[in-house]
């Protein structure tokens, strides 16, 4: 088949509603052999989401969280471990406002600078069509520290900072087990040198911002 192929939603029921929803799609769809075929495949929506990188170029610093993640226990895995905060994206906001709410509500934090390095990737395209964008920040580490999170959501966030380099390591020694954290590491190993050019100890930085 040489021409793109297609594809088309038929049909479309929700087969769960709740604090997620899943969705039942018939699907028809080209074959890259010729000819179509309709298919069934269950969707998980639980919107876009937003994961955050802060940075403090001075201490050369990473702003990590680590709570419990119930992905990870139910594989038999544990489910504490560092990770980006990260958040979802409310109707209406763009990916920079959620991130410095995000940053605020999980660790107490202001994000300066913010820029999107990431619009948005599918975290996993088979069964899902949420998103998540990474932005990246620059904080003050020295205000880094305690315990946060919205605690009518059940949340309970330690604040967790690591060095660019112990991040990086992580990364690629396959400890850090948080895709959108591994993703961030690989960028900062390719962009640290630059950024912290931009920001020299004890000297504020420009209005102009990041450049990225």
């Amino acid at each position: 088949m040489n021409k793109k192929p297609k594809a088309k939603i038929i049909s479309k029921k929700r087969v769960y509603d709740g604090f997620f929803k899943l969705d039942e799609y018939e699907i028809e769809m080209d074959k890259y052999g010729g000819g179509k075929q309709t298919i069934k495949r269950l969707v998980f929506e639980r919107g876009n989401a937003v994961a955050i990188m802060g940075y403090d170029p001075v201490t050369d610093k990473v702003l990590l969280t680590s709570e419990m993640r119930p992905g990870p226990l139910v594989a038999g895995d544990d489910p504490f471990y560092d990770s980006l905060p990260a958040g979802g994206i409310n109707k209406g906001e763009t990916a920079l406002k959620a991130a410095k709410r995000e940053m605020r509500e999980e660790t107490g934090m202001v994000l300066k600078d913010a820029v999107v390095i990431n619009p948005g990737a599918y975290v996993s395209a088979g069964g899902t069509s949420e998103r998540i964008a990474l932005v990246f920040g620059v904080i003050d580490s020295s205000k880094a520290g305690g315990i946060h999170g919205e605690a009518a959501e059940g949340e309970d966030i330690k604040t967790v900072l690591v060095s660019s380099k112990e991040f990086i390591k992580r990364a690629e020694t396959g400890t850090l087990k948080d895709m959108k954290s591994l993703a961030a590491a690989f960028w900062l190993a390719q962009n640290r040198s630059r950024i912290r050019k931009q920001y020299k100890p004890g000297v504020k930085a420009k209005k102009s911002g990041l450049k990225v």
